[in-house]
């Protein structure tokens, strides 16, 4: 009788945990589809996993540079699952059901009083049409510097660098793009600069020529490590990672194009100072000249072209004026001299002979309005004709579309952004390009 009830038991354990399992093995994967508000709508992707102990999930939209961003609280109570995305601004409250055997979720998303509907698909994983990544590290001025090279399924000859830009972001900050890219048919390399990511060393304290070193050093490798040779590899940069464009395509001549999106036509301290007054203009109201011409002599000492003394001297000059509460001066103790603010592009410009794509955003608060103009000008002055400049209405800085919005709580790529340079590509590709 004992042995017969062990028996029972083993038998109703084994059968109860497989169904258990299985049960969780339906509920995870990857469900996407279209989100719609509106005139707005955006391919989105959730990824539910389960890791032991609970269910993750992750959420995905290339157009808004978002790649497996992990939802918050995160409860599962039967056939429902709940989560929420938290901003700086809003918070995003995803209730969920699988439905149809648990091949689809339909769910809502409520954000201050607006409540959206969806319904996403589970996706029946195909890796071979997946774009494949591999991380590789290379070694630049004695650093160790870490990337990712990004391969699409198809025998495509088309190739992309991005170039980094400024600040402290790591190649997580363009990892959507080069998936984008290489969805679209691109070999597409980016890479974490000096002193970010895995990469070892301090953006910091380096120079504007040090960090192009490391971005030559870098393209170079790439060739060498996938066989393409320069050129048929093309090269793009945003705002800072703009501005590095012509100087690296002097260096390295046979590259075979560039792509120069919200690229100042000035120093990188102009470009801060444009983007200071646009943000203080409406506040200081008609002493904005003056307040620029004090807020010029701060980046001026940032940069190390005035003295503390000299400064200082402004200062007191200045203190008693109403608009000086505005004005930004930092801890002088603290700052550190960045020599990079004293950079220009424009020179570079003026000797570059390669095919150029200049994009600018018509709602871009950071480069001054003329800079596709002043970089014209510069491009003719090197007898280089083959550019083109597309100004995208309703763009950003980051090239988001913030124009007229159902649904302004998400910010994504500007619908012709990545159709822009995928067509001029291929007009350069196949040389039937004509300014």
């Amino acid at each position: 009788m004992n042995r017969i009830i062990v028996i029972f038991i083993l038998f109703g354990i084994l059968s109860c945990n497989p169904n258990s399992e299985i049960k969780k093995n339906e509920k995870t994967g990857s469900f996407n589809g279209t989100f719609k508000h509106g005139n707005f709508s955006d391919k989105i992707l959730f990824e539910i996993e389960y890791d032991s102990l609970s269910f993750n999930v992750f959420f995905t939209s290339l157009e808004q540079n978002a790649n497996r961003i992990p939802f918050q609280n995160v409860e599962v109570n039967g056939d429902s699952i709940n989560f929420k995305l938290q901003s700086d601004f809003y918070t995003y409250a995803f209730r969920n059901k699988w439905i149809d055997n648990y091949s689809k979720l339909k769910g809502s998303l409520t954000i201050d009083t607006i409540i959206t509907h969806y319904t996403l698909e589970k996706e029946l994983l195909d890796h071979s049409t997946s774009p494949k990544s591999e991380e590789i590290r290379f070694k630049s001025n004695g650093f160790s510097l870490n990337g990712t090279i990004w391969y699409p399924n198809s025998n495509s000859r088309k190739t992309l660098v991005i170039v980094t830009s400024s600040g402290n972001s790591d190649r997580s900050a363009s990892r959507a793009e080069a998936k984008l890219f290489a969805q679209m048919g691109f070999t597409t390399f980016h890479y974490d600069k000096r002193g970010t990511g895995n990469s070892e060393g301090d953006w910091n304290i380096a120079t504007i020529e040090e960090l192009i070193s490391d971005d030559l050093t870098a393209i170079e490798y790439f060739s060498k490590k996938t066989g393409i040779p320069l050129n048929e590899i093309g090269i793009k940069g945003s705002s800072q990672g703009a501005t590095k464009i012509p100087y690296i395509l002097s260096e390295l001549k046979h590259l075979k194009y560039g792509i120069v999106a919200s690229c100042p036509g000035v120093s990188l301290l102009d470009s801060d100072l444009n983007y200071w007054r646009n943000r203080n203009a409406s506040v200081i109201g008609n002493e904005i000249d003056d307040a620029s011409k004090f807020q010029r002599k701060v980046f001026e000492f940032i940069a190390g072209k005035l003295s503390r003394a000299d400064l200082e001297m402004a200062i007191n000059n200045e203190k008693s004026n109403s608009w000086f509460p505005n004005v930004w001066v930092p801890n002088l103790d603290e700052v550190k001299t960045d020599k990079k603010l004293l950079y220009s592009p424009i020179p570079y410009f003026e000797n570059t002979k390669q095919p150029l794509l200049i994009i600018q955003g018509t709602k871009d608060e950071i480069i001054p309005t003329d800079s596709h103009e002043t970089i014209s000008e510069a491009l003719l002055k090197a007898d280089n004709d083959n550019f083109k400049i597309v100004l995208l209405e309703g763009g950003s800085h980051s090239m988001y579309y913030v124009g007229e919005s159902d649904f302004p709580y998400w910010s994504k790529l500007h619908p012709d952004y990545l159709t822009t340079i995928e067509n001029w590509i291929n007009t350069v590709s196949t040389n039937a390009y004509t300014k």
